[in-house]
Protein backbone atom coordinates (compact mmCIF):
# COMPACT_ATOMS: atom_id res chain seq x y z
CA UNK A 1 0.00 0.00 0.00
CA UNK A 2 1.63 3.06 -0.88
CA UNK A 3 0.48 6.71 0.31
CA UNK A 4 0.92 10.10 -1.91
CA UNK A 5 2.58 12.69 0.46
CA UNK A 6 1.07 15.88 -0.97
CA UNK A 7 2.27 19.12 0.89
CA UNK A 8 -1.72 21.68 1.24
CA UNK A 9 -0.75 24.83 -0.72
CA UNK A 10 -2.15 28.05 0.92
CA UNK A 11 -4.36 30.30 -0.88
CA UNK A 12 -4.29 33.31 1.89
CA UNK A 13 -3.55 36.44 0.47
CA UNK A 14 -0.38 37.90 2.59
CA UNK A 15 -1.17 41.71 2.83
CA UNK A 16 1.28 44.24 3.94
CA UNK A 17 0.11 47.83 5.75
CA UNK A 18 -2.12 49.44 7.86
CA UNK A 19 -4.69 47.08 9.77
CA UNK A 20 -7.85 48.91 9.15
CA UNK A 21 -6.82 50.80 6.11
CA UNK A 22 -10.36 52.72 6.21
CA UNK A 23 -9.67 54.59 9.05
CA UNK A 24 -7.25 57.22 8.53
CA UNK A 25 -6.50 60.15 10.30
CA UNK A 26 -5.69 63.46 8.74
CA UNK A 27 -2.96 65.38 10.18
CA UNK A 28 -5.33 68.05 11.46
CA UNK A 29 -7.15 65.06 13.39
CA UNK A 30 -4.03 64.05 14.67
CA UNK A 31 -3.13 67.48 15.96
CA UNK A 32 -6.24 68.12 17.47
CA UNK A 33 -5.69 64.42 19.51
CA UNK A 34 -2.39 65.66 20.56
CA UNK A 35 -3.63 69.07 21.61
CA UNK A 36 -6.62 67.12 23.54
CA UNK A 37 -4.06 64.85 25.46
CA UNK A 38 -1.92 67.80 26.52
CA UNK A 39 -4.84 69.76 27.63
CA UNK A 40 -5.69 67.08 29.47
CA UNK A 41 -1.97 66.13 31.00
CA UNK A 42 -2.15 69.95 32.20
CA UNK A 43 -5.12 69.73 34.01
CA UNK A 44 -3.99 66.48 35.90
CA UNK A 45 -0.51 67.68 36.79
CA UNK A 46 -1.87 70.87 38.38
CA UNK A 47 -3.34 68.44 41.32
CA UNK A 48 -0.38 66.08 40.99
CA UNK A 49 1.52 69.29 41.73
CA UNK A 50 -0.92 70.40 44.44
CA UNK A 51 -0.56 66.90 46.44
CA UNK A 52 2.95 66.11 45.40
CA UNK A 53 4.35 67.58 48.61
CA UNK A 54 2.44 66.13 50.67
CA UNK A 55 1.97 62.45 49.66
CA UNK A 56 5.81 62.69 48.92
CA UNK A 57 6.53 62.08 51.99
CA UNK A 58 3.96 59.49 52.88
CA UNK A 59 3.56 57.19 49.94
CA UNK A 60 7.08 57.74 47.69
CA UNK A 61 7.12 55.73 44.96
CA UNK A 62 3.40 54.90 44.68
CA UNK A 63 0.78 55.68 41.68
CA UNK A 64 -1.63 58.10 41.43
CA UNK A 65 -4.41 58.09 39.14
CA UNK A 66 -6.11 61.54 38.63
CA UNK A 67 -9.63 61.62 36.79
CA UNK A 68 -9.04 64.74 34.35
CA UNK A 69 -12.44 65.70 34.64
CA UNK A 70 -13.24 65.95 38.49
CA UNK A 71 -9.92 65.91 39.15
CA UNK A 72 -10.53 63.11 42.06
CA UNK A 73 -7.65 60.55 42.57
CA UNK A 74 -6.72 57.02 44.07
CA UNK A 75 -3.79 56.31 44.89
CA UNK A 76 -2.06 52.60 45.59
CA UNK A 77 1.42 50.86 45.35
CA UNK A 78 0.35 49.02 42.14
CA UNK A 79 -0.50 50.50 39.01
CA UNK A 80 -3.32 47.94 38.38
CA UNK A 81 -5.01 48.90 41.62
CA UNK A 82 -5.24 52.57 41.39
CA UNK A 83 -6.11 52.88 37.97
CA UNK A 84 -9.23 50.45 38.95
CA UNK A 85 -10.32 52.58 41.75
CA UNK A 86 -9.68 55.47 39.53
CA UNK A 87 -12.54 53.35 37.05
CA UNK A 88 -14.98 52.62 39.94
CA UNK A 89 -15.35 55.87 41.00
CA UNK A 90 -15.40 57.16 37.23
CA UNK A 91 -16.03 54.73 35.01
CA UNK A 92 -16.97 57.01 31.87
CA UNK A 93 -13.46 59.04 32.11
CA UNK A 94 -9.86 57.39 31.91
CA UNK A 95 -7.27 58.37 34.49
CA UNK A 96 -3.91 59.98 34.18
CA UNK A 97 -1.50 58.29 35.65
CA UNK A 98 1.57 59.47 37.41
CA UNK A 99 4.53 57.92 39.88
CA UNK A 100 4.80 60.00 43.52
CA UNK A 101 8.28 60.65 43.00
CA UNK A 102 10.17 63.65 42.18
CA UNK A 103 9.62 63.15 38.05
CA UNK A 104 6.48 61.91 38.32
CA UNK A 105 6.97 59.65 35.23
CA UNK A 106 5.66 56.21 35.35
CA UNK A 107 8.05 53.32 33.77
CA UNK A 108 11.39 53.84 31.86
CA UNK A 109 12.61 56.23 29.80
Amino acid sequence: MTTTNSIPTSTRTVRRGRIFPEIQWSPEKIAQWKAQQEAIHQRCKLVFDRLKPELIETHYNWYIAIDPETGDYAIDRDIEVATQMSRQKHPEGIPFLFRINQSGVCGTI
